[in-house]
Order: C-alpha cells, then sequence, then structure tokens
C-alpha cells in the first residue's frame, strides 16, 4: 500500500472526490499536481480546494511553452493527423502532464501515482505508459478501475462531496452534457448527445469558434514566418510558441476555422465520436506543408507522408516515450532544417487557404525551369524520352506476355 499519492489534479468535482477518496482508501497522503497547458480557465484557485481538502503539498505549473515548443511543434514537423481528421489535441498532452507527475513524486517522496482517468478511454493507456516509459518501478492507482471504486455517475460524486463536505463549484442541473479537454492545441467534445454519431450536435455546444455561417464576409490573410519548420513570428511579429498558438486560436476561432466532428477508433478497441476545435492547429498545419512544399525535396517530403500515419499512432496511443517514437522525431528533425520562409494565409468562413509561399533563402523551387516560356535551355525536353522509355520497360515486357491486364 502506498503511504504517499501524487495526484494529477484538476480541482474540478471528479478529482477533488478522488482526493478525499485516495487518502481515506489508502490512509495516504496526497500531493496534486495541476499543469496548466492553457486549458482557457484560471488554474491557481485550484491550490485553495487543496488546501480544503487538507493538501499539504501543492503543484500548480505553468507548461504552456514547454507543451508548444517541446511537444506541438515537434508532432507538427510530421504534419500529423490520425485517421484523417484528427489533430491529437488531447493525445499530444498527456505525455507531459505524465512526465512532470511523475517528477514531482520524486521529488516529494511519493511512492504513488494517480489519475482520473476511465477504464474506457485512451488517456488511462497514454497516462501510464508515459509514466512507465520515465520510472519503471512507479505504482499507478486508477481508481476508475478499482473494484472498491463506486462513484459511477456525476450524482454518486456529487452526493460523496456533500458528505464529506469537500467544497466544489458545482450546482446540479449547471453541468456540460459533455465530457470536455481543452490545452492550447485544442478542445474536445464527448459523450451527451454525441454518442449517437446519427444525432447533429448542438451549435451551443461549440466554444472557441464561431460557426462559419456566422463568421465574418471579409476574408482576412495572416502572414506566417517559419524558421526550421516552426512558426516564429505572426505578421512580422516575433513570438514565442506560445503565443503563436494563442494568436492562431484567435484568429481561427474569429473565422470558424478547426471544427471537426469525427468517429475514431480508440487504442482500446471500441469506436467513439468526438467533436474537435482547433482552430490554431488547423491553421498551423496547412502552413507548415505549404513551407515544406517549396523547400523539402521530393523524396523526403514522400518519405515524411508515408511514415506520417506510424507517428501520429504513436502519439494517438501514447508511444511518446517509446525508441521508435524518438527515432522518428530525430529523422524529422533533421527534415525540417530547410524549412524556412513565409506562408500567407486567407481565413474565411471556416477555410484556411494557402495564397503564397517564399523562402529567399531555402527554395527549391525554379520558375526558370519550370516556366511554360522560353526556359533559355535551362531544361532539355528531349530527356524525357529516354526517362519515360525506360520506365516503361517493364510495363512493354509485362505486356508481351500478356500481363497488361
Amino acid at each position: 500500500m502506498p503511504s504517499k499519492i501524487a495526484l494529477a489534479y484538476s480541482g474540478g468535482l471528479d478529482t477533488s472526490v478522488m482526493c478525499k477518496w485516495l487518502a481515506e482508501t489508502y490512509d495516504a497522503e496526497i500531493v496534486t499536481f495541476t499543469a496548466d497547458i492553457g486549458q482557457g480557465k484560471e488554474v491557481e484557485p485550484a491550490r485553495a480546494k487543496a488546501e480544503a481538502l487538507g493538501v499539504r503539498e501543492i503543484f500548480i505549473e505553468d507548461l504552456t511553452e514547454e507543451f508548444v515548443a517541446g511537444y506541438v511543434f515537434p508532432m507538427f514537423h510530421a504534419n500529423a493527423i490520425y485517421e484523417g481528421e484528427y489533430l491529437l489535441g488531447t493525445s499530444i498532452a498527456r505525455p507531459l502532464i505524465a512526465k512532470r507527475l511523475v517528477e514531482v513524486a520524486a521529488e516529494t517522496g511519493a511512492d504513488a501515482i494517480a489519475h482520473g482517468a476511465t477504464g474506457k478511454g485512451n488517456d488511462q493507456v497514454r497516462f501510464e505508459l508515459s509514466a512507465y516509459a520515465i520510472n519503471p518501478d512507479i505504482e499507478v492507482i486508477a481508481p476508475w478501475r478499482e473494484p472498491v471504486w463506486d462513484l459511477r455517475s456525476r450524482e454518486a460524486c456529487m452526493a460523496y462531496a456533500e458528505q464529506h463536505q469537500i467544497p466544489v463549484e458545482f450546482q446540479r442541473g449547471d453541468e456540460s452534457p459533455y465530457s470536455m479537454d481543452a490545452n492550447l492545441l485544442h478542445i474536445s467534445y464527448e459523450g451527451g448527445g454525441l454518442e449517437d454519431p446519427g444525432a447533429v450536435a448542438d451549435e451551443s455546444m461549440w466554444r472557441w469558434t464561431v460557426a462559419p455561417e456566422a463568421a465574418p464576409d471579409r476574408a482576412e490573410e495572416v502572414d506566417l514566418a517559419f524558421e526550421a519548420g516552426n512558426v516564429v513570428a505572426i505578421d512580422g511579429e516575433p513570438m514565442s510558441p506560445a503565443t503563436v498558438l494563442r494568436r492562431l486560436n484567435e484568429l481561427g476561432g474569429r473565422h470558424g476555422v478547426g471544427r471537426s466532428d469525427i468517429v475514431e477508433n480508440r487504442y482500446v478497441g471500441m469506436k467513439s465520436r468526438g467533436c474537435y476545435e482547433t482552430p490554431g492547429g488547423t491553421i498551423l498545419l496547412k502552413g507548415h506543408r505549404a513551407m515544406e512544399s517549396i523547400t523539402l525535396d521530393r523524396e523526403m517530403a514522400h518519405l515524411k507522408d508515408e511514415l506520417m500515419p506510424r507517428y501520429a499512432s504513436l502519439i494517438y496511443n501514447g508511444y511518446w516515450f517509446s525508441p521508435e517514437r524518438r527515432a522518428l522525431q530525430a529523422l524529422l528533425t533533421e527534415s525540417q532544417k530547410p524549412v524556412n520562409g513565409h506562408v500567407r494565409l486567407k481565413l474565411y468562413k471556416g477555410s484556411a487557404s494557402v495564397v503564397a509561399r517564399w523562402s529567399e533563402t531555402d527554395s527549391l523551387y525554379d520558375e526558370g525551369v519550370v516556366t511554360f516560356e522560353d526556359d533559355a535551355g535551362a531544361y532539355d525536353q528531349a530527356d524525357a524520352t529516354g526517362f519515360i522509355r525506360l520506365n516503361a520497360l517493364r510495363l512493354r515486357l509485362g505486356a508481351r506476355r500478356g500481363r497488361a491486364n
């Protein structure tokens, strides 16, 4: 039995109840850790709530810059999308939170960590794979999977909070019908009416973006400056990684960019419907691919596209700290060295479209070669004859043996 437990603590109803439940069930001292990763609400109130629960060691940390610079930007080097649409907003946040939670446990002498992820979702896998990769001997407590955990509903948690005089800012009837997760990259919605994939999501659900039809009737252009694959300035203004993403979220949200409604395959085996708002990430992805289109060698670009689904699955499934992800990241980092220059995008009614891209130092685009006008001998079109014949050789040999169809 652990004597001291480091709990990933949000300050909400579930983790406040869990804090008390863990202390009583395990007769253990609780340490709380709250990460600010840009979830859009003040996290400092979690301190007073933890203090009211008798917690003596309380950690509340701003990890927004580390989150974007060390996790989001490296992920976007791969142009990573899971199953064609999901920009991995929740997935990429979990390894950072788990890493810091394990570090807090070590700093405070805790012999276990705990989290509030349920036994049905992906987050339990992401938290625990990350934790074990950092400390293979750490004990992990997941109350939702414990047979003695009987608080299986919001009403049960409320009753427990009232019984134990746990201070929570929550009133029956005021709760959102959705399970939501937010960080600087995205906000997600699951559960409630979304559990029917045939039901249309309520417009009132969306919090970060206006409906595309309600967006401004005039397009807005934005200039992204890239260095080594990362956006370092917007419209000529240098910005830190977190500031870049905040600014792109504002721009995208104003123009209805970044909504998605998908049914995805969870790692644990079930299908799940989720709705996501990723305005800044949508713009970032579009801009990054455009920057690569003129600065990356063809085969490098194609290799990245081939590896991307595997890389995205590694992040989705919780393998950020795996050796294969680290190896892929090394390749991606190398690939980004020439990804320098500018991309201009137009935001309008839910879309982010590229209208211009240029690089003064690293562009492989040669107008003198590709022009439809006189190229002054830069490209000898007669060379294409032998190129085509050599590439057609195996097809011609097969056709002569009747293998054309």
